[in-house]
């Protein structure tokens, strides 16, 4: 399994930017597909992003399609979430995960990651 420690969030203005960096341990980085989540209070955790193992494929949920941008840095053993343009309802704690998965990106469902960080607060105030 890869440790996973997420950091950036904090409190923004609705139409903000924001960028969560998820720093993972281990050799093996490369091996894992990558994803955010996010879960507000009282609501169910929900997906937000993912991304390939090479970094060549992403996928986001429709709710933040055009606003949100997943990268990583094997080099660096990093997975980064570019926010803009937040809106109130994106407040929650934003997860980071690893899949070993072999499926697509696109179907990577939440039991595909079998590790995940302590999460990192994202407020947006109105």
């Amino acid at each position: 399994q890869v440790q996973l420690v997420e950091s950036g969030g904090g409190l923004v203005q609705a139409g903000g930017s924001l960028r969560l960096s998820c720093a993972a341990s281990g050799r093996t980085f490369s091996s894992y597909a990558m994803g955010w989540f996010r879960q507000a209070p009282g609501k169910e955790r929900e997906f937000v992003a993912a991304i390939s193992r090479s970094g060549g494929v992403t996928y986001y949920a429709d709710s933040v399609k055009g606003r949100f941008t997943i990268s990583r840095d094997n080099a660096k053993n990093t997975v980064y979430l570019r926010m803009k343009s937040l809106k109130p309802e994106d407040t929650a704690v934003y997860y980071c995960a690893a899949s070993s998965s072999s499926r697509y990106v696109e179907r990577l469902l939440q039991p595909d990651f079998g590790s995940w960080g302590q999460g990192t607060q994202v407020t947006v105030s109105s």
